[in-house]
């Protein structure tokens, strides 16, 4: 068996306790990737002196030289793509073609980043005084410590890490012990591009590592993607500790068809946005909200789709929908499953584990669709996070945008449609940090700002040049060369 360890100050060391836990593939249950460390605040101490001892010299090192590090970066995670890939479906079980794209996030975010280190632009502004200026300045936060889920292992990590390495942060990087092999080949690929050691450190292992790099006192930022009860336990902590956090949450989001819509383009973005990545997204279409005068046709042409979902390990070539991500959430699923016929959904597909031949060594769960779906109902309101669809009716535009509002959360939305108003009021109405018109709810790009509202975030925004606001402090400076004493609006009432 492998033995991984976590990476510290440029060197590979088990953790402290030396305890460790196993990395188990969710397609085949007897396959152990290797074990990891399962690190402690020992482990927490260790890299924070490390990330200190390497702030100063990385925050002086000119922004653009740290771009071209960057650079390299992406040229290496190019060259290592297919390896990587087959590294994230194995512990992670999406099929190659999907994690390829999740490199390729990252491959697109490194070289996005390491421009954006000849850009870090301040505002300068007029003085309302003679003979001074007044300039302002983007200055690195400190230490960032960056937690993050499963289902993206390289993309996510990517969206947070590489731009708060440009900034002149250092790093620790805590990945889900669902997915940490990802981990590793991030860390090798940063130190082969050159990274100094001690700028970047990563630490295996549960919820007690990942509340110990919240909870350090020199940690100055987290950078979080999960769920939004672990999110909000975060953010109490990060309020009580007066330091910055930046959060991306859950997701139950909706995809809205008019009756106006092109259904055949309509079936493709929902098959994609319900059942990519097995439901497994922040962004996963979890809602299918449809016009009432569409509805049966609909669900005929999606259902027959549906049914020739190819359903297996995600290494081979053939599979199209891979497994939950491990035991405990394939019963999770069971249970809302259970829930969704107990409120009176008509569970019209699937709805239980695929089991057949080599899929009962694996934690599989067939493409599930509900109809006669409510609004009041738990699996219309609640995050599920696998292959499970809630079909709604609604009897006019409006009342599709109004189902669609009706949530806790507000992380991405879709609506179909033909009719250029219809998209525009669609695009000003419906309460989402993202928006699609005429294709799914999943497909977020680079180079734009990636985030939601209610429930799924605390406003930060990711990826574009939005994500540089979370990563920087804002320093403003007066320089007065007037030879004597002007005093500003505040201190001067005439």
């Amino acid at each position: 068996m492998i033995e991984f360890k976590n990476y510290i100050n440029g060197s590979w060391v088990p953790s402290a306790s030396g305890r460790t836990f196993k990395n188990i593939s969710p397609a085949n249950n007897e396959d152990v990737i290797g074990e990891f460390p399962l690190s402690d605040m020992d482990d927490v101490k260790a890299a924070v002196s490390a990330a200190k001892a390497a702030t100063r010299a990385w925050q002086l090192m000119p922004a653009p030289k740290r771009g071209d590090i960057l650079r390299k970066a992406g040229d290496i995670f190019t060259r290592r793509k297919e390896e990587l890939a087959r590294i994230m479906t194995r512990e992670m079980g999406k099929p190659v073609f999907e994690t390829r794209g999740d490199i390729q996030e990252a491959i697109d975010t490194a070289y996005y980043a390491a421009t954006e280190g000849r850009r870090l632009f301040g505002y300068n502004a007029p003085s309302e005084m003679n003979n001074k200026m007044n300039l302002s300045f983007r200055m690195p936060v400190g230490i960032c410590g960056i937690i993050t889920a499963w289902n993206f292992p390289v993309a996510v990590p990517s969206w947070k890490i590489l731009p708060a390495l440009v900034c002149g942060n250092t790093v620790i990087f805590k990945p889900s012990e669902d997915a940490p092999h990802a981990a590793v080949i991030f860390a090798e690929i940063l130190e082969e591009a050159g990274l100094p050691a001690g700028v970047f450190n990563v630490l295996h292992g549960d919820a007690e590592v990942g509340r110990a790099i919240v909870e350090h006192q020199d940690v100055k930022l987290i950078g979080f993607t999960g769920s939004t009860l672990t999110g909000s336990k975060i953010a109490a902590t990060c309020g009580q500790m007066n330091k910055k956090c930046s959060l991306e949450m859950g997701g139950k989001n909706a995809i809205a068809i008019m009756d106006d819509a092109d259904l055949d383009l309509a079936v493709d973005g929902v098959l994609w946005g319900a059942f990519g990545t097995t439901g497994q997204r922040c962004t996963a279409t979890s809602r299918l909200i449809l016009h009432e005068a569409i509805h049966d046709e609909f669900m005929a042409k999606l259902t027959a789709r549906a049914e020739t979902i190819v359903i297996g390990d995600g290494l081979n070539d053939s599979t199209q929908m891979g497994p939950v991500i491990n035991r405990s959430q394939l019963e999770r699923i069971e249970e809302y499953v259970r829930i969704g016929r107990e409120e009176g959904a008509t569970c019209t597909l699937g709805g239980e584990r695929a089991t057949d031949g080599d899929l009962a060594r694996g934690t599989f769960f067939k493409p599930t669709i509900f109809t006669g779906v409510t609004r009041t109902m738990r699996i219309f309101q609640e995050e599920i996070f696998g292959p499970v669809l809630s079909v709604a009716k609604a009897t006019s535009f409006d009342d599709a945008i109004d189902l669609i509002n009706d949530s806790a959360y507000g992380l991405s939305s879709a609506v179909y449609t033909r009719d250029v108003n219809r998209a525009f009021a669609a695009i000003r109405d419906v309460e989402a940090g993202i928006t699609y018109i005429n294709g799914p709810t999943i497909g977020a790009e680079a180079h734009m700002p990636f985030g939601g509202i209610k429930g799924t975030g605390n406003g930060h925004r990711e990826g574009g040049w939005t994500v540089f606001e979370i990563f920087t402090e804002w320093k403003t400076v007066y320089i007065d060369f007037s030879g004597h004493l002007q005093r500003a609006q505040i201190d001067n009432a005439e």
